[in-house]
């Protein structure tokens, strides 16, 4: 079969300036893609800002042949999220797939969470990818074209000691993907999830040995994939890393109907409630209602 090409595709990546950005970058660049290499060039907390980190990684695209044109701004507001697009817009005149991966870190156990470590995670990864994606969404619906993929996280979708402010951006990513999976469907723009495991500067300290063979280039197949006009799905989420990738999803167990419920009754049945035997897997809200409503029936 022919390789995944992106010949004349415009494509916004965030974050870019380093780790899952710049390999995402590079690997787009190198199948055709013109790319937006977007990074503040901060510290990993969100502080300070450079302009190195991203002129450096279009400068590596450019000696490898390719088309890329730096960003500066933050993700974390409306006007950085409407220059980023405007950037793609100027140089080429649309849009064609955004790859939502700004992200930053500050951990620290609940009962200690500030507002100071809370608001700017919501700001960078849930609310970056909001401001970032909705300017070009009225672009990809004129079109009758896009592919988004966020950048989630298992600590949203599992849970993870310490970082509750990490993990609700995360999963609010996940839900940022459904809706729009579902918004999409009509013009052809199509909206996945990814939750890699990889070795970034965020995460090479937590990994310890292993890092190494969880490099970002393990992950950016999948993304290159997701990214693609090819790409089958639409909201949907992938665990990706050291070149193991699995679907992830929510299921439904089949529960149980008793009109006559009670807190005592749901303790009685409690253990056929949770029983994992037979789940579905709704695609939207729609589908789950139906499943609700054929049992009451």
């Amino acid at each position: 079969m022919a390789d995944l090409g992106f010949d004349g595709k415009v494509a916004i990546i965030t974050g870019a300036g380093g780790g899952l950005g710049r390999s995402h970058a590079l690997e787009l660049a190198r199948r055709g893609a013109l790319v937006v290499v977007n990074d503040l060039g901060g510290a990993v907390d969100g502080t300070g800002g450079s302009e190195t980190a991203a002129q450096k990684v279009v400068d590596e695209i450019k000696a490898a042949g390719g088309e890329a044109v730096p960003n500066y701004d933050s993700v974390a507001t409306p006007e950085g999220g409407a220059n980023i697009v405007k950037t793609a817009m100027d140089a080429w005149g649309r849009v064609d797939i955004i790859i939502n991966n700004a992200g930053i870190l500050r951990d620290a156990s609940f009962k200690n969470m500030t507002p100071e470590q809370l608001n700017p995670v919501l700001d960078v990864h849930l609310r970056g990818a909001f401001y970032v994606t909705q300017p070009a969404w009225e672009i990809m619906r004129n079109q009758g074209y896009g592919r988004i993929v966020n950048t989630s996280s298992g600590a949203g979708v599992f849970g993870n000691f310490g970082q509750t402010n990490y993990g609700a951006a995360k999963m609010g990513l996940v839900g940022l993907t459904r809706v729009l999976a579902v918004e999409g469907a009509k013009n052809n723009i199509k909206v996945n999830a990814i939750a890699p495991v990889a070795k970034t500067r965020m995460t090479e300290e937590l990994l310890g040995p292993v890092a190494d063979k969880l490099g970002p280039e393990y992950v950016t197949p999948v993304v290159t994939f997701l990214a693609h006009e090819s790409c089958p799905v639409s909201g949907e989420i992938y665990s990706v890393g050291g070149g193991r990738v699995a679907r992830v999803f929510i299921g439904v167990t089949p529960g149980i109907v008793d009109h006559d419920l009670t807190a005592e009754s749901v303790r009685d049945q409690f253990d056929k409630i949770r029983d994992e035997q037979g789940y579905a897997v709704p695609a939207n809200l729609n589908e789950e209602m139906g499943l609700a409503l054929k049992a009451l029936s």
